[in-house]
C-alpha cells in the first residue's frame, strides 16, 4: 500500500515555549508515530537567513530547533529529519521551478505583498528594504515540498497560498516537462491549541507572554507565578472562562485532573495554590524533555549525525527525480542529446498537441494544434495553470468530454467537433 506523505518545515527561531509545543510539536510528534504515512520534518534554514543575517544566530537556532524536537520525542529511525542546506537539490529544484513560475504569481504572494503596503503606508518606494530572498521564498517552498513530492503539507491557512503556487509550480513544469510532480495539497488543522500567555493573551513572542519549553524548574515556577488573575481571595469561586491558568493547565493535565481543577476552582481556591498544581502538572511532562534536552545541547556532535543521517535518506528520494528531472529538461550527457529528442520530435509531426502559454492579461490559455500548425481549438484564459493543466486532462482522459467543455473552448476555423475529436482520440492512442 502506497503510503501518504507528509512533508513539515521547521524554521529555526529560537527555543519554543509552551505554546509551540503543545500546539504544534506534541500533535505533529504524535501524528508521526502511526504506520500509514510518510513523514519528512526538515529545518528549514536556508529560509531563516531571509529574515536573519547573523551567522550566529542562524547556527544556534539551528541547534536549539533540532535538539528540541528530538528531546520532545521525535523518533529520527521513525521519519526523515534533515536540514534543508544539507540537500542541494533543493536549491538546484528552485532554480528549476523559478524557470516555470510567472512574475506576476509571485507578485501576488503575501508576503511580498504585506512588505510593499507596509512601504507604501511609510511613504517608501515599494520595494525598498524587499530582497529577492524575500520575493522568491515561494518558489523555496515549492522547491523543498516537491524535491519529496509530498501528498500533504500541514499548514496554518496563512500558508495555504504556498502550497497553492507550490501546485501552479509542478502543473507548469508537467505541462512543460512530464508528469514528474504530484500535486501537493494542504492539510490545515482548525483544532489546533493555541495556549495563552501570562497577560492572558496568546503566547507569542511578539508579546513577550511566553513561557519557554525548557525553563528551569526555577524559570518556570518563577513565570507561571507571574500569570496574570484576578484579585478574587481564597474561598471566592473563580471563572475557568477566561482564566489563562486553567487553560495552560488544561493542555498538560488529564482529563480528571481538569474537572478536579475546574471544581476547585468553583470552591474557591487560591491563585498560589492553583499555580502549585500547574507548576507540577507541567514540570511532570516537561522534565524528562528538558534533561533530554540539556543533553543534546552539550553535545551538538550528536545532533548533527542525527541530521547528517537524516539527509543521507532525504536525498535517496530527491538524487533520483533530480537526475530525472535535469534529464527532462536537457540538461544531459551530449551523447544522448539526439537519441532523447528524436522520440519527441517524431510524435509532434505525427498529429495534433497541446501547447499552453500565458498572455499579457496574466492569463494562462491553451491550444490545440495540428502539426502543420492550424488551430484546432482555443480555450478561454484560466487564472492558474493548473486550472488549463486539468482542462486539458480532462479532454485527453476522454474525447467525448469535449461536448460539454465548449463553454470554455473555440473551434478553430473550418473545423468541427468531430475533427478536434478525432485529433483527441489520436493524442490519447499514441
Amino acid at each position: 500500500m502506497t503510503k501518504t506523505r507528509y512533508l513539515t518545515g521547521i524554521t529555526p527561531s529560537g527555543t519554543p515555549h509552551l505554546g509551540n509545543y503543545a500546539g504544534m510539536m506534541r500533535p505533529a510528534i504524535a501524528a508521526s508515530r502511526t504506520g500509514d504515512v510518510e513523514n519528512f520534518y526538515f529545518l528549514a534554514d536556508y529560509h531563516a537567513l531571509i529574515k536573519c543575517q547573523d551567522p550566529e544566530r542562524v547556527n544556534r537556532s539551528t541547534l536549539e530547533i533540532a535538539a528540541s524536537w528530538l528531546a520532545a520525542g521525535l523518533n529520527p529511525e521513525h521519519v526523515t529529519f534533515y536540514r534543508q542546506s544539507d540537500i542541494p537539490e533543493i536549491p538546484e529544484l528552485t532554480w528549476f521551478l523559478t524557470c516555470v513560475t510567472g512574475k506576476g504569481v509571485l507578485n501576488r504572494a503575501h508576503a511580498y505583498k504585506a512588505a510593499q503596503d507596509k512601504n507604501a503606508e511609510s511613504g517608501k518606494e515599494g520595494d525598498d528594504g524587499v530582497t529577492a530572498g524575500l520575493f522568491m521564498y515561494p518558489v523555496l517552498m515549492g522547491a523543498d515540498i516537491l524535491a519529496f513530492n509530498a501528498n500533504k503539507v500541514p499548514v496554518g491557512r496563512d500558508q495555504i497560498q504556498h502550497i497553492e503556487m507550490a501546485r501552479d509550480m509542478a502543473s507548469s513544469f508537467n505541462h512543460l516537462y512530464g508528469e514528474h510532480f504530484v500535486l501537493p495539497e494542504a492539510a490545515v488543522d482548525d483544532n489546533v491549541a493555541t495556549l495563552a500567555g501570562l497577560d492572558g493573551r496568546k503566547m507569542s513572542k511578539s508579546y513577550d507572554n511566553t513561557i519557554p519549553l525548557f525553563s528551569t524548574q526555577a524559570q518556570l515556577k518563577k513565570l507561571i507565578g507571574s500569570i496574570v488573575t484576578d484579585s478574587r481571595a481564597p474561598g471566592e469561586p473563580k471563572d475557568v472562562e477566561g482564566s489563562a491558568l486553567f487553560q495552560i493547565y488544561q493542555a498538560f493535565a488529564t482529563a480528571e485532573e481538569t474537572a478536579a481543577l475546574r471544581q476547585a476552582y468553583a470552591e474557591g481556591i487560591a491563585w498560589g495554590d492553583a499555580k502549585t498544581l500547574l507548576f507540577e502538572c507541567i514540570d511532570r511532562e516537561i522534565a524528562p524533555l528538558r534533561e533530554r534536552y540539556n543533553y543534546l545541547m552539550a553535545h551538538p556532535q550528536e545532533v548533527e549525525a542525527i541530521l547528517r543521517k537524516g539527509a543521507e535518506k532525504a536525498r535517496t528520494y530527491s538524487g533520483p527525480l533530480l537526475h530525472k528531472l535535469r534529464a527532462a529538461v536537457g540538461l544531459r550527457p551530449l551523447t544522448t542529446a539526439s537519441t532523447a529528442a528524436a522520440p519527441k520530435a517524431a510524435a509532434k509531426q505525427g498529429g495534433a498537441a497541446f501547447k499552453q502559454y500565458r498572455e499579457k492579461d496574466g492569463k494562462f490559455y491553451f491550444k490545440l494544434v495540428r502539426a502543420d500548425g492550424a488551430l484546432l481549438l482555443q480555450s478561454q484564459g484560466f487564472d492558474a495553470p493548473r486550472e488549463a493543466g486539468a482542462m486539458i486532462a480532462h479532454l485527453q482522459a476522454a474525447p467525448q468530454n469535449l461536448q460539454s467543455a465548449m463553454d470554455n473552448l473555440q473551434l478553430g476555423d473550418s473545423f468541427s467537433l468531430s475533427d478536434v475529436q478525432l485529433a483527441l482520440k489520436e493524442i490519447a492512442e499514441s
